[in-house]
């Protein structure tokens, strides 16, 4: 795979007993993860030097605690991509930095996608968030429809294509349902080159529509399969979800789209290297159908 980065400004320093220690640039967080069931020695020097720890309340939620005083955001970079950083509510800061294998390959695949059919790739963003897949796509020279049912979280992404210099590209940003959205494009007869999916466990629309991951997820990409042609390239299928394998992931993307268009899948765990222990601390499954055999 391509390497379109030379430098990182986010590292994970160490895990253990349910915690993660990750420096976001020069900013030391610790915040709470569910997969680090160990309890090794916490003698990495940064886990009594960390500017602010994420409690988790017993009741859901939680809060940061600050031990040192820390702008209310900041940039992180990789490569040529910059991102804004800011600790949010429910642990997060606006970045999946375990995606970054995916923003790579998004790239990669756009790249050999538009030189072989010598036009602009078109690709839809779903569950877009804070737009780092957007980003991605947008610096490797694709048109892109960016949808998230946030209106905070689009006008972050917005954010994020001015730091990394591609709010000029092909773009169009959109508050709106997932699958309502698809359903119109279907009636519009719109077709895209590429469909990114990091569908939530759980939420819900901007008209108070529910989402749960297990139950809408085959028949969501049903309707998403509508919006591909048999000269498609790719879809990029994430998850969180604990229950959803990267095994049942690949199982649905077979069903759904070899069957109807060809192609391959893959797929497996993603995660993080992390720095203190030489360990991958997994973070997550990507599933990916490719047009090609």
């Amino acid at each position: 795979m391509r390497n379109f980065t030379d430098s990182w400004d986010y590292e994970l320093l160490d895990t253990s007993d349910g915690e993660r220690l990750e420096r976001w640039g020069d900013i030391v967080l610790i915040r709470p993860d569910p997969q680090v069931i160990w309890k090794t020695p916490k003698n990495h020097p940064l886990w009594k030097k960390a500017h602010a720890r994420y409690h988790r309340s017993k009741t859901g939620g939680g809060n940061w605690e600050y031990y040192r005083p820390i702008e209310q955001d900041w940039s992180v970079s990789r490569g040529d991509l910059t991102f804004r950083i800011k600790p949010m509510n429910f642990k997060h800061t606006g970045l999946f930095p375990e995606q970054a294998v995916n923003w790579d390959l998004l790239r990669q695949m756009i790249e050999e996608d538009s030189a072989a059919k010598q036009r602009q790739i078109k690709v839809l963003n779903l569950f877009a968030y804070t737009g780092a897949a957007t980003v991605a796509a947008l610096k490797a020279g694709a048109s892109v429809t960016h949808v998230d049912a946030s209106k905070g979280m689009v006008s972050w992404a917005k954010e994020n294509a001015v730091s990394s210099g591609v709010q000029d590209g092909s773009v169009r940003w959109l508050v709106d349902d997932c699958l309502k959205f698809i359903q119109r494009e279907q009636r519009r007869g719109n077709r895209y080159d590429g469909i990114i999916l990091d569908p939530p466990s759980y939420g819900r629309g901007p008209g108070g529509e529910v989402w749960q991951l297990e139950e809408a997820l085959f028949g969501f990409l049903q309707e998403c399969v509508k919006l591909l042609d048999h000269d498609s390239g790719f879809v990029i299928l994430n998850s969180y979800t604990t229950g959803l394998s990267a095994s049942v992931m690949e199982y649905l993307m077979r069903i759904v789209l070899v069957s109807r268009l060809g192609g391959r899948v893959y797929s497996d765990e993603i995660g993080i290297p992390v720095s203190h222990t030489d360990l991958v601390l997994p973070c997550g499954a990507t599933c990916i159908w490719r047009n090609e055999d």
